[in-house]
């Protein structure tokens, strides 16, 4: 989860570093991924103990995966937001100044970061899905052991 995380978040410090003309690169912005990609895999630890987004999971996979997908972009946007406010309310800025400005501060802008969060989800919770579905470690062991040698091609069963 952090590993995934980390990578996005990396990645939109990446993009907007280059996106802003930023010549000299500094790893401040890739640290603060790091600490936010920590902080949002707990926010994502805590909300599945407390079984967020569980709603659609007798549906087809394509349904909790969406679901999911949007409704952690949302969460981890909220989360943001209050992390946010709160820091800057501990640096003695006023509620109104501590507020992030998401996507540049509109609506339009906010509904895209939150549209390619969501994106941005969908394949870590299809992957963890189907690993729910083939069972614990299954999906890890087709992922990262060896496959059968000699050209066979494997059996639909897949290996305990």
């Amino acid at each position: 989860m952090f590993i995934y995380l980390w990578l996005v978040f990396g990645l939109f410090v990446l993009n907007e570093s280059i996106i802003l003309g930023g010549h000299n690169m500094s790893f401040a912005p890739q640290g603060f991924a790091l600490i936010n990609a920590a902080v949002m895999a707990k926010v994502m630890l805590i909300a599945e103990d407390l079984k967020v987004g569980r709603r659609l999971d007798h549906l087809p996979l394509i349904y909790p995966v969406g679901y999911k997908s949007a409704l952690f972009a949302a969460l981890f946007i909220a989360v943001h937001t209050v992390e946010r406010v709160l820091v800057g309310m501990i640096a003695g800025r006023s509620f109104a100044d501590s507020i992030p400005h998401i996507g540049g501060g509109t609506w339009q802008g906010g509904l895209t970061v939150w549209a390619i969060m969501t994106v941005s989800l969908l394949p870590f919770f299809m992957l963890r899905e189907i690993g729910t579905f083939l069972g614990e470690g299954r999906l890890w062991r087709l992922m990262f052991h060896p496959r059968p040698r000699g050209g066979q091609q494997a059996q639909a069963e897949i290996p305990p």
